[in-house]
């Protein structure tokens, strides 16, 4: 009770007369796995955030976003479940993945759900949010295997907003090089609530974005980290490209949805 409480106080609903780029958000995308779970769309209002309105619930109800905290502030439009419980269980990948039962590591990325999973001999370990490709650059798709890893990787072609400061692409595992030499790699970054990288494949860093943005005072989502430390095997200090002679493979399937009209 306390939590719908929360919820209609500190959150609105969307109606039919909102503009979809006026309230740009996790509402506009469509995922198959949204029918699992009953939700309204809702516009977070001054002063709200996703501690303030869901309280211990507010991990569950990014991931279902695919949003950091960053991103889920006044004017934005979320997914709000009519049951906070839902999400308790809420997983749009298979718990058994057959392509992977003989992989030791093996690493499944969802477009269509913009979900990763980490399998171990097929069953999965974890999964989590993704941002990947934004229409304009595509994430390709097929099978890859994991061939590098760099602790603080920062991009050659991209900077920071409103700064000539590259993106820093901390935790990076390279999965792919195209014909022409650009490199794609799973990495933390932001995490908006819809596809937006530029082809790679970006998890929660918040550490990174209380270091860049001076956000975020205590820094909880950091599944790039995870899946990085993961498929190292432990933690690492060594700031250099690691060649992974015969990294995780990966497969990358469907297609990121576009925005769409909540």
């Amino acid at each position: 009770m306390l939590i719908v409480l929360m919820v209609s106080a500190l959150v609105s609903a969307v109606s039919s007369a909102d503009s979809p780029k006026k309230h740009r958000g996790p509402c506009e995308i469509h995922y198959p796995s949204d029918a699992t779970v009953e939700w309204d769309c809702r516009i977070i209002l001054p002063g709200g955030s996703l501690e303030t309105i869901f309280g211990e619930y507010w991990v569950d109800v990014a991931r279902f976003n695919r949003i950091d905290r960053r991103h889920a502030h006044s004017g934005v439009s979320i997914k709000v479940p009519r049951r906070i419980e839902d999400l308790a269980s809420f997983n749009p990948l298979p718990l058994f993945y057959q392509a992977a039962e003989e992989d030791e590591q093996f690493i499944l990325i969802d477009l269509t759900e913009q979900f990763l999973g980490a399998y171990e001999f097929g069953a999965l370990r974890f999964a989590t949010p993704i941002a990947s490709g934004n229409g304009l650059n595509e994430t390709p798709t097929g099978a890859f295997r994991l061939t590098a890893a760099h602790l603080q990787h920062q991009s050659d072609l991209y900077t920071i907003e409103g700064t000539e400061q590259p993106y820093p692409m901390n935790y990076a595992l390279r999965f792919h090089v195209n014909r022409e030499g650009l490199s794609y790699w799973i990495h933390g970054r932001d995490m908006p609530g819809y596809p937006a990288s530029h082809g790679c494949i970006g998890l929660y860093d918040e550490s990174m974005q209380k270091e860049q943005y001076g956000v975020l005072k205590d820094p909880e989502l950091n599944d790039a980290r995870k899946l990085f430390v993961w498929v190292l095997g432990g933690e690492t200090d060594e700031d250099h490209v690691i060649p992974l002679s015969n990294g995780p493979r990966v497969h990358i399937i469907g297609k990121a949805p576009g925005h769409q009209p909540p």
